[in-house]
């Protein structure tokens, strides 16, 4: 009997470990749009993340982007069967290299479907933002992407 109490302990600890493994731990994966490339999610709090990337484009005679960002989650924004899809804001800093060195701020935003049974995650983000170097210069960044969580 106590052999059994202890197996399913064990079972359900670890699919307690599954099913939210979304918004716990390091994320990695891709996002895809402009720009498209690397993304990492690191999850500070039951509700707040920081959110990085590492992207590219080739439109309008490429640049290469770092950016990083400090999310905000409502883990039930729209109500849904299986999972959680949170919506998200925050607010973060990037550069951009192409021709000259851009520095700016972003306002990111989106939604993030955490599956329940599985540790990934897929979201949808619109990032407007501000340039603050060489010139003062409004853009938009936004796609779709997909993570991993460790």
């Amino acid at each position: 009997m106590k052999r059994k109490i202890i197996v399913l302990a064990v079972i359900a600890a670890l699919s307690m470990g599954v099913s939210r493994a979304q918004d716990s731990g390091l994320g990695a994966g891709a996002i895809f749009g402009q720009p498209t490339g690397i993304s990492l999610k690191l999850w500070t709090g039951s509700t707040t993340a920081i959110d990085g990337g590492v992207a590219w484009s080739f439109v309008n005679g490429g640049f290469f982007q770092v950016h990083g960002d400090m999310l905000i989650h409502a883990l039930d924004f729209v109500s849904v069967t299986d999972g959680h899809l949170a919506g998200y804001f925050g607010i973060g800093a990037r550069l951009r290299m192409s021709a000259d060195l851009h520095m700016g701020i972003r306002v990111p935003f989106g939604l993030d479907y955490m599956f329940s049974e599985a540790p990934v995650d897929i979201f949808l983000e619109v990032a407007p933002g501000l340039d603050l170097l060489p010139a003062t210069t409004f853009w938009m960044d936004g796609g779709i992407g997909v993570r991993y969580f460790f």
